[in-house]
């Protein structure tokens, strides 16, 4: 069988055949085209089946790979982080637009590290704090901040225990992508979300839970005029602007995806 015949039999999607055959095979996307009459030997095609069982079965690429691309990089999954979507890079846009220079930003719940890692290498004169209570996510955190040469101070913890004051007594940024899906909801029981930690997907709760404990405490460690930047569900922006309105924030404002929908809702603290 070619590389060729194996593409045009796959049942997976095309894009994610030619994912797979050149996690197998090792060559380029410019190479599977260029060598696409190429017998795959038998050891290769072993390996290329194996890989799509994986995914016929329902497993993540990402997690099928051990990476996702975010904002131009690559970085290390694993089934115990989240994989790093495309909404959550409107996140880091924003907290680009907020963040001065030489501040500082804390990433709670970081996971894959995607956030934070990608903070400091897009601000290099920035000091970037992230945690969270997954020893294993920190690992691959830790291990992207690496690879990236990323200058992150990592730690683990709940919420704003990870860094205590005496640590870092004011931040010009909070950032947080958290669970923010509702218990119960039926897509936590479909297509790659059965798959990744329902800790990093829901709250268990209302979906909102996660985002009131950063609203009602994310004031106490940042600056005078310092932003509180949330990821949310699609439907929660409403929802979101009520919780940090009640809460005490100023400058209240929801940004949406590239589908227009609501996305991101920011706060500011007074100075």
């Amino acid at each position: 069988m070619t590389i060729e015949n194996y593409l045009r039999r796959s049942p997976l999607p095309k894009n994610e055949a030619r994912l797979l055959a050149q996690a197998a095979t090792g060559l380029t996307h410019a190479e599977l085209i260029t060598r696409s009459r190429d017998p795959l030997q038998p050891d290769t095609a072993a390996a290329l089946a194996a890989l799509e069982a994986r995914r016929l079965a329902g497993e993540p690429v990402a997690y099928i790979l051990g990476s996702r691309e975010f904002y131009g990089r690559r970085f290390a999954v694993s089934p115990a982080v989240l994989i790093p979507r495309p909404e959550t890079e409107h996140l880091v846009e924003a907290a680009l637009a907020h963040l001065p220079a030489h501040g500082s930003v804390w990433d709670i719940g970081t996971g894959s590290g995607a956030i934070a890692v990608t903070l400091a290498c897009e601000r290099p004169s920035a000091q970037v704090y992230a945690s969270d209570t997954s020893p294993a996510a920190l690992d691959t955190a830790r291990e992207n901040a690496a690879a990236c040469r990323a200058r992150v101070r990592f730690a683990c913890g709940s919420w704003f225990d990870a860094f205590p004051p005496s640590e870092c007594a004011a931040f010009d940024l909070i950032v947080s992508n958290p669970p923010y899906i509702e218990a119960g909801d039926p897509h936590l029981q479909q297509g790659d979300l059965r798959f990744e930690p329902p800790a990093a997907l829901t709250d268990f709760s209302d979906g909102l839970s996660c985002i009131r404990i950063l609203a009602q405490g994310a004031a106490r460690r940042l600056a005078g005029g310092g932003h509180l930047i949330v990821e949310h569900g699609c439907g929660q922006g409403e929802a979101a602007r009520a919780i940090f309105a009640a809460a005490g924030w100023r400058n209240i404002r929801t940004l949406p995806d590239l589908a227009g929908l609501d996305r991101i809702t920011l706060g500011q603290k007074a100075v």
